[in-house]
Order: structure tokens, then C-alpha cells, then sequence
């Protein structure tokens, strides 16, 4: 039996490690949070994210911050749209705020929550870990950008897709999951272009056709995803500088040129800002033999597609589910880490397959036919 660690470093301020330090800080147990950005403002932190009840909201509610999550979710935000290249629309559907159980709110907005329910000491900001070594009793040295370290009881890697943790426990890489997606904003596109915020509606959007695809939120901002199923080559093979928006959107424009004009305006009205990245995942049923002092928690584990709205939802559950392990298992860290892990292999699965599921359904060839019948599945009015 491990004692229970008298030292706990969670490497990553992303929402998985954010909330185990809040429910680990609630119970009166110490930890610290290692990040490579300077601070909180670094990098701009994505677009709308809707919280599941049994998973993102369950987390915030044992975090105690579900009142304040409430105050900053969107309205009418879990309103959803589908439609086509020609901009036929399927589905239109609003649950109403009494019925939905999804909130969306600002990735943004909901990690700043998450910081400033943190002691200021609970992050260490501007430490980036470039190495992470086991010493051989269940203790881990990490190792900082600026040459210093430290040793620990417990490491934590809630470092995402890339995660310098995962190594001490898993041989796996994350693999191209075929989609390249440009992450783009239209600000204050309510006051701005009100013929885009009408088209897209104030939640969810979702226009598919021939393995292309423009998604994302609606509101008072429009974000919108740009995403394509091209080769894992096909961002260096545009021989093209991406940190150039004006020759980005402009390239981008070219893949939807038969697309209706009032598509192809989202493209055309975005912000300057703008992030391309291929879209990776762990293997589905990604899991490890445990390994003394160490574990992962949200993409670090588990990294997913975007495509069933699971990845933030799953890494919040994570940090609940690992600090309500560690609360409830106080004198034996084995233990602990055994059952959070048990637990969350086998929901990761199920996730893991339900966005692998979602990917394929959004770029099906007769898309957006396949995500139309999904929502008709579950009640939603179908339009054509």
C-alpha cells in the first residue's frame, strides 16, 4: 500500500486540471498546477462548449460553481441547425431553456471560473515541463523549461493531446484522424453582419457537404470551425504562410467556391485571428497497466475528435472523479488511482467511439443526410 502523497503536481491548466485542483482544494488538500503559459490571457482559449448534466455540470456542481456557470451560459445557446451546402436547412430546433440540458458557455469564460476558484498559489504559471523521469519509488521528478525541478508524490498529466506524462505510462500516439480544422471568429456578428447571425442561429450550427464542413456557435460572436477531410500532409502541401489571415481565408474560400454565397460570407467575414490544426485521437479503448505515482486525465488520456461534444465534458468528469478518488482513499494512493482509472477506461470508450461514430456521420457522402436522421432519432423535428 502507497501512503496517501504528501506532494501532488498536476502538469496542465486546462479544464481536467483546473478541476481537480478546485475539489482537491475544497477537501483542504494541497496541490500545484504547472503551466507553460505566462498567465491566463497567453492564448485565446476556443470557442462554445456545452456541459453535459451528468459530466461538465455534475463536476461544477461538486465544485460549487454551478450558480456562477449558470450566470455565464449563453441564451438560447442549445438552439441547433443543420443544413447544407446550398443552405437548405433540416433542422431548426430550439428545446427551449427548460428543457435543454446543455448550457453552452466560453471555453474561455469557463476556464477564468475555474482560475479564480484556485488559491493564487494553487498555479504555477510559466512552467513548461520538458521532462518527466521516475524515480523508482513511485515519486517523479519533473523537469522545467528554465532548468530547475522538482520531485513529487503524485504526478498528474492533464497535459493534453502531446502530453510529456503519457509516455511513463503508454507507448500510444495520437493519429490524424483525417480532418484539418481552422478555427475562426466573427466578432459582435449580431451587430456586425445580422444576415450571418440569422443564418447561423444563436447555438449550434452545423453545414455539411462533399467531406467539407463550416461548424460552431452562434450568438452575440459567431465561432466557426472550417473543417475539411484532406491527406495529414495537406496544410504543408498549400505551400502557403497560415500566420497570413488574408491568404488563409482566401485559399479556404477556394474549397467551398460552389458553396452558397451566404456560407462562404462566414468564411469571408472572420476575424483576423486565425488557428488551423489537424484533428488527432488516441486509439479507441486507450488504456495502461498501472503504474505507481502517476497517472492522465482528459486529453492526456483520452484525446478525441470533436465530433460528439465529449472531450471537455470527459476531462472535467476526470478531475472530479480522480480528486473524489483521492478524497475517499486518503491512506492508499494505489487504491485510488486503481478505481479512477477502472472507471474511466471504460467511459472513455464509450466516448471515444461516440466521436469517432460523430466524424464519420458529419462527412458521410451524403452529408448532412446521415446527422439529420441522428437528430430525427431523438425526436428533433426534421425540416426536408
Amino acid at each position: 500500500m502507497t501512503e496517501y502523497p504528501r506532494s501532488i503536481a498536476v502538469v496542465g491548466a486546462g479544464l481536467s486540471g483546473l478541476v481537480l485542483a478546485r475539489v482537491l482544494q475544497q477537501h483542504g488538500i494541497d496541490c500545484t498546477v504547472y503551466e507553460a503559459d505566462t498567465s491566463a490571457r497567453d492564448r485565446r482559449q476556443g470557442g462554445s462548449l456545452d456541459m453535459h448534466e451528468d459530466a461538465g455540470q455534475r463536476a461544477l456542481h461538486e465544485a460549487g460553481l454551478h450558480e456562477r456557470f449558470r450566470a455565464l451560459t449563453h441564451p438560447q445557446g442549445q438552439t441547433s441547425r443543420v443544413l447544407d451546402k446550398a443552405g437548405t436547412v433540416f433542422i431548426d430546433f430550439d428545446p427551449g431553456d427548460e428543457q435543454g440540458g446543455r448550457p453552452e458557455i466560453d471555453r474561455g469564460d469557463l476556464r477564468d471560473l475555474l482560475i479564480d476558484s484556485l488559491a493564487p498559489s494553487r498555479i504555477a504559471w510559466g512552467h513548461k515541463v520538458t521532462g518527466a523521469d521516475p524515480l523508482g519509488d513511485g515519486r517523479h521528478r519533473l523537469t522545467f523549461a528554465d532548468g530547475t525541478n522538482t520531485t513529487v508524490d503524485l504526478l498528474v498529466g492533464a497535459d493534453g493531446t502531446w502530453s510529456k506524462i503519457r509516455p511513463l505510462l503508454s507507448a500510444a500516439r495520437p493519429e490524424y484522424s483525417g480532418v484539418t480544422y481552422a478555427e475562426l471568429r466573427i466578432s459582435e456578428a449580431s451587430q456586425r453582419f445580422p444576415d450571418s447571425a440569422a443564418l447561423t442561429g444563436p447555438g449550434m450550427f452545423f453545414a455539411a457537404s462533399d467531406n467539407k464542413a463550416l461548424m460552431g456557435h452562434g450568438g452575440r460572436h459567431i465561432e466557426l470551425g472550417v473543417v475539411l477531410r484532406v491527406p495529414d500532409d495537406w496544410l504543408s502541401a498549400a505551400d502557403l504562410d497560415w500566420s497570413d489571415p488574408h491568404a488563409a481565408r482566401a485559399y479556404l474560400l477556394t474549397h467551398f467556391a460552389d458553396w452558397h454565397p451566404d456560407l462562404r460570407n462566414l468564411i469571408r467575414r472572420s476575424d483576423e485571428s486565425l488557428a488551423i490544426r489537424r484533428i488527432f485521437a488516441l486509439p479507441i479503448g486507450h488504456r495502461w497497466t498501472r503504474v505507481p505515482g502517476v497517472t492522465l486525465i482528459g486529453d492526456a488520456a483520452h484525446v478525441m475528435s470533436p465530433f460528439a461534444g465529449e472531450g471537455a465534458n470527459m476531462a472535467m468528469l476526470d478531475g472530479l472523479e480522480l480528486a473524489r478518488a483521492l478524497v475517499e482513499h486518503r491512506g492508499d494512493l494505489d487504491t485510488a488511482l486503481a478505481r479512477y482509472e477502472a472507471a474511466m477506461f471504460a467511459r472513455a470508450e464509450v466516448s471515444a467511439k461516440a466521436s469517432a461514430d460523430g466524424l464519420a456521420m458529419c462527412f458521410a457522402p451524403d452529408a448532412p443526410r446521415a446527422l439529420t436522421e441522428f437528430f430525427a432519432a431523438m425526436g428533433v423535428p426534421v425540416l426536408r
